[in-house]
């Protein structure tokens, strides 16, 4: 698939994965919600690698970059936004876990030795600003207690993680690991890690036969996961993790316009502002004119 159609296909399967993560919490604990989807998502990537005979030899080592994909990328950082959700509002977490775009330029460069591209900072800051205005309502009523900082800590603590775990992946990538036998074998890896934690935790492993919660269970763990990071790593792979990390400021976009159609939200003069930054930023980040001059001077 072209890049346009992987980096729009994320953004909407991302997006609608806030409406299905409602009916996750509730019966189940959310670590244990989280090791559900990704054992799944692990199963269904295992099931089509061994229908398409895809190799799956992997070195001791190449198979510990694997777990330190899955762990920061399939576990820590589920579990901490998770928790931070706890104790504050939604808006918030997706405005600190969008500066992951952020978070990769400074990463990439420091770990991967790549260019720091300013129109991507550029972007990032714009498109960072546009979105904490869609979330304004939310963020100037914060009122930040002891738990309320603690929730704030850990969701910059899982965007820092994801960030750490894109840049593993891109570094996977380019030493020849493939998308889906890494994925498939990292949500394996992100699954234990989680259960491990869960059992620290002392969260009873239950589960919730609802309709809804296992509707949206596998939503999450095929569309969510074996298709959306399927598709959001292999876009990482080509244009990078700092391009690739503004999906996380569109996203957010995408779940509420969601909600206005499911839901009946009702947008302000505020946040069109904050979208038609959002929009701005995104053309920032990733014009092809300046993607071909940088390549052009490389």
């Amino acid at each position: 698939m072209e890049n346009a159609g992987l980096y729009l296909l994320t953004s909407l399967i991302w997006g609608s994965t806030w409406l299905a993560i409602k009916y996750q919490l509730g019966v189940v604990a959310p670590e244990v919600s989280i090791v559900y989807r990704f054992a799944l998502a692990a199963a269904i990537l295992g099931v089509y690698v061994w229908l398409r005979r895809l190799p799956m030899r992997f070195s001791l080592r190449e198979h510990g970059f694997i777990a330190l994909q899955g762990a920061f990328l399939f576990s820590i950082n589920y579990v901490l936004v998770y928790l931070s959700e706890q104790t504050l509002a939604s808006g918030l977490v997706a405005v600190i876990f969008s500066t992951i775009i952020l978070m990769n330029v400074l990463l990439g460069a420091l770990l991967l030795g790549d260019p720091i591209r300013p129109q991507v900072l550029v972007g990032g800051v714009v498109g960072l600003a546009g979105l904490t205005l869609v979330f304004w309502p939310e963020l100037a009523g914060l009122r930040l207690s002891g738990i309320g900082s603690l929730g704030l800590g850990l969701s910059l603590v899982g965007a820092v993680s994801a960030s750490v775990g894109n840049i593993v992946s891109a570094r996977n990538q380019r030493h020849g690991l493939p998308v889906v036998q890494t994925n498939a074998l990292g949500m394996a890896y992100g699954a234990l890690f989680t259960l491990g934690f869960a059992l620290l935790r002392d969260a009873p492993l239950q589960f919730d036969p609802s309709p809804g919660y296992v509707i949206s269970l596998f939503y999450l763990a095929i569309f969510g996961s074996v298709i959306a990071f399927g598709g959001y790593l292999t876009l990482l792979g080509r244009i990078g993790p700092d391009r690739s990390g503004y999906i996380a400021i569109v996203f957010p976009v995408v779940a509420l316009t969601l909600s206005t159609l499911f839901e009946g939200l009702h947008w302000s003069l505020l946040s069109i502002l904050g979208v038609l930054l959002v929009v701005v930023g995104n053309g920032l980040a990733l014009s092809r004119r300046r993607q071909r001059a940088e390549a052009a001077a490389q």
